[in-house]
């Protein structure tokens, strides 16, 4: 009885604290003033048995269906994707292996994966070995740790797969739209825009994979632009969000279908790369350079933005969700002038070199070293060839020594 009563006050507590929770986000979160236009409330978009209009609770349900799509990626990297690349004819770089020492493991995994010069000082007293050695053991234990090429290639066909699959899913759901061809339609209503089911599942399934991207993060390949790439998937997620809550469905299909025009073609050109097919890449990457400049430079601010600055102000005055949507476009387009830029050194080297030398925009990962290995062998094999001229001479001198010890014995008469 006892313990009835105690799980019926701890049910009663739990319903009290998300009956408060719920009215904190109704009042300050998703207060009407922050996401409709002056005028309007949740009330005028009320659910009706016809019609049906975007509600933030809806957004919640991308959560788990983020981890629907990072099982579903597990299953065709490795079904998929991996033999896709043995067929490809992907081949690992060879790797030296560090070989085993606790101490400086422990200083690898806790402290730093590159000591500084001070702290080399002290681990060579500390582990009698030189600086040098401390150097090329924390190199080779760093490759250990770098993604294999099957790795990337895996990543970039997961990626290949999706960014297709949604532009193809994209032009679909757009493509009879009126608000596709003229974009003053977008605002034609607003905010009492009924909600199709093309355009729920669209949202959905977009903003769940950019949270599965952003969980798997720290796992995925680590690249130039990493720091950038995680203001892009926050600022999407939150672009996305907002754009959903604040019935900005019309434009946020836009933006989600330039985004997808161009970056399925750079992950199958990374794809192509991985596997050494490099005219095939060149050709593939000078393709995408085009429609990403297109779309994101061209396309995304005279289109997408220009109509969110100026043919909204025609329906509604500015508020809150006006700026804060605005300016989430502008952190996008600021991203696409820096990766345009990385782009446009690429090309740059494209014409005068004949060749792509590197991705300088999401590929610049840590070198695997083989510069720094032939150096590490020519050192060894100088060491060698010092220790076999210190034998040599030791034998030369130690000769010397016997020829001289034969000349102070006396002659024989």
């Amino acid at each position: 009885m006892v313990r009835v009563c105690v799980d019926v006050a701890i049910n009663r507590r739990a319903v009290t604290y998300v009956m408060r929770m719920s009215s904190f986000l109704d009042k300050w979160l998703w207060h009407h003033e922050y996401w409709l236009p002056p005028g309007i409330t949740w009330k005028d978009m009320e659910d009706s048995d016809h019609d049906r209009y975007p509600r933030p609770r809806d957004l919640f349900i991308s959560i788990p269906y983020a981890f629907v799509f990072i099982a579903v990626r597990y299953l065709f990297e490795r079904l998929i994707a991996l033999p896709l690349s043995k067929q490809m004819g992907v081949k690992e770089k060879p790797r030296r292996k560090a070989s085993p020492k606790p101490t400086l493991e422990k200083v690898y995994t806790s402290q730093s994966t590159c000591p500084k010069e001070n702290e080399l000082l002290a681990l060579s007293k500390q582990c009698d070995l030189s600086v040098q050695e401390l150097k090329v053991w924390f190199r080779h234990r760093r490759n250990q740790d770098r993604p294999s090429i099957s790795q990337k290639f895996c990543e970039a066909s997961w990626r290949f797969a999706f960014y297709l699959l949604a532009f193809v899913a994209g032009l679909c759901v757009l493509l009879d739209k009126p608000w596709f061809w003229d974009q003053k339609e977008c605002w034609k209503g607003y905010p009492q825009q009924v909600l199709l089911p093309s355009q729920y599942w669209y949202y959905m399934i977009e903003l769940a994979f950019y949270w599965s991207l952003l969980f798997r993060v720290s796992w995925d390949v680590k690249r130039k632009d990493f720091k950038e790439q995680i203001i892009h998937h926050i600022a999407t997620i939150f672009l996305i969000g907002f754009s959903y809550c604040a019935n900005y469905i019309r434009v946020g299909t836009l933006v989600m279908l330039v985004h997808d025009a161009s970056d399925y073609i750079m992950e199958c050109a990374k794809m192509l790369n991985y596997a050494g097919w490099r005219r095939s890449c060149d050709v593939l990457f000078a393709v995408f350079a085009v429609v990403f400049l297109i779309t994101r430079l061209i396309i995304f601010p005279n289109v997408v933005i220009y109509t969110t600055f100026y043919h909204s102000m025609e329906i509604f005055q500015p508020f809150f969700g006006y700026y804060f949507f605005n300016i989430l476009l502008m952190v996008l387009q600021l991203l696409h002038i820096f990766w345009a830029y990385l782009i446009l050194r690429m090309v740059a080297k494209f014409i005068f070199l004949g060749k792509i030398d590197k991705d300088e925009r999401s590929d610049d990962e840590e070198s695997d070293g083989t510069e720094e290995e032939e150096e590490d062998e020519r050192m060894e094999t100088k060491s060698a060839s010092s220790n076999h001229n210190g034998v040599l001479n030791n034998m030369t001198n130690g000769m010397k020594g016997k020829s001289n010890e034969r000349n102070k014995l006396p002659k024989a008469r």
